[in-house]
């Protein structure tokens, strides 16, 4: 916990990678949820991926650190002598020299703050040891050539910075497991990065590769994103050789796209449980009326503008989020009859002015977020829909200035946030139909 900044929000994935590379004893994910129960960390979105961190025992984290493993953060914390995990937070006023004799024995390193790394290209032969390097948000330019020589490297975080092209050396990193190189536009990515057969996570989006991809090396694969369409579909063998993949997220889909082509594959990894599907930014999807033969997709994201919904979605699908889909038509009607969805998110998906979910639907829902459904003015719920919903919130649909009096009747409801304008928030905090509901957050 004392690696990340105080006050930031954590994503669930990372915060479990790091562990998973330090070689924890626990099973990531349980830990994170036991560390949800006991307050360490409070989830910050309904899906459970992304958390934020108690300040309080942020610091205490910071202190006991010091004290056990050798922690340090640079101009913070009292300095170690044989420091094994840095934190180096840059600013205008803090402009450290970064190199020092004690770097043999660093496995994790840390860099927040702003700035280009000013180091030389002989900075990385002291890390002998590095296993973990995290340079997200960093406002990166140029990641040196000499990065290639951290053959212990697990762990490479580069996201979100200003990187136009990763040095060939990244493919010497061969016990490299999770490279995350997403959110910078437009990167360049070098032929030899399909050829790491260590990897198991690969985060990608907007990158530039010559040529098409090579992924039937990457055995070890557990997670592939974003991934253009167009790279993916030239080598579908390829992908059929990924028996591990867990998550696979896939962008720049358009209506020419031949994504019947690509079902048949996903059809085949039986491991596949999490797909993501983006759309090209100024064209319609596909039709995606195949999506219903991946049975073993629990978790669906559509990003994306849809002349019309699929007709069929997998059938043991438990989350469905469905972005910028702009629909005409109200797509409760269809999402209800899901006999599995427990978790539901629309944000700009619909545009419409009515929404209605009808009676005995959506059987097994527990969560319902609405978002950005800007032409939205009535919501009526049918006589035993949504009986086990147990959290409501809906955000930005300014029109929205009632709830349905049925929300009173449902009977695990607990939780209403919602996001709207100062009157309507005022309305709805005074009507009956909230009465019921143990936590309610209207902000305007």
């Amino acid at each position: 916990m004392a690696f990340f900044k105080e006050n930031t929000t954590l994503r669930e994935n990372k915060l479990s990678h790091i562990w998973d590379t330090t070689g924890g004893l626990y099973d990531s994910e349980l830990y994170i949820d036991g560390l949800v129960d006991e307050s360490v960390v409070d989830e910050v979105n309904d899906n459970g991926t992304r958390y934020h961190m108690n300040p309080v025992l942020h610091r205490l984290s910071i202190k006991k650190e010091e004290e056990g493993i050798g922690f340090e953060i640079l101009g913070i914390t009292r300095l170690n002598r044989n420091p094994c995990h840095r934190v180096i937070i840059y600013s205008r006023e803090n402009k450290f020299s970064y190199s020092t004799n004690q770097d043999k024995n660093i496995v994790s390193l840390f860099f927040h703050g702003g700035g280009y790394l000013n180091a030389s290209p002989s900075y990385w032969k002291g890390f002998e040891k590095l296993k973990i390097l995290d340079l997200e948000d960093f406002g990166l330019n140029i990641l040196p050539e000499t990065i290639g020589i951290l053959m212990e490297l697990r762990y490479l975080g580069l996201r979100n910075n200003y990187i136009k092209e990763l040095p060939k050396s990244v493919g010497c990193l061969e016990n490299l497991e999770v490279l995350d190189v997403a959110q910078n536009f437009m990167v360049q990515v070098p032929d030899i990065i399909w050829e790491m057969g260590s990897l198991v996570r690969l985060y990608m989006s907007d990158v530039i590769c010559k040529k098409p991809f090579k992924i039937d090396v990457l055995q070890q694969l557990n997670t592939l994103t974003s991934v253009s369409f167009d790279n993916l579909i030239s080598d579908l063998s390829g992908l059929q050789m990924l028996a591990r993949l867990k998550k696979l997220g896939v962008q720049d889909l358009d209506g020419n796209a031949h994504v019947s082509k690509l079902f048949v594959s996903l059809f085949n990894l039986k491991s596949l449980h999490h797909l993501i599907l983006r759309g090209h930014r100024y064209r319609n999807m596909p039709c995606l009326d195949d999506l219903g033969t991946l049975h073993n997709v629990k978790t669906l994201k559509l990003d994306g503008r849809l002349d019309r919904l699929p007709k069929r979605f997998p059938i043991f699908m438990s989350s469905l989020t469905l972005a910028n889909s702009c629909a005409n038509e109200d797509p409760m009607p269809l999402l209800g009859k899901l006999p599995h969805l427990e978790y539901l998110k629309l944000r700009n998906a619909y545009t419409g002015q009515h929404m209605g979910i009808p009676k005995k639907h959506f059987s097994s829902l527990e969560v319902l977020c609405i978002e950005e459904l800007w032409n939205l003015r009535n919501l009526q719920i049918g006589k035993g829909a949504v009986e086990y919903l147990e959290k409501l919130e809906i955000r930005n649909c300014p029109n929205l200035d009632t709830l349905p009096e049925e929300v009173r009747s449902i009977r695990d409801l607990d939780d209403l946030k919602m996001v709207t304008t100062k009157t309507i928030s005022t309305n709805i905090r005074n009507s009956r139909s909230i009465s019921k509901i143990r936590f309610v957050n209207i902000n305007p």
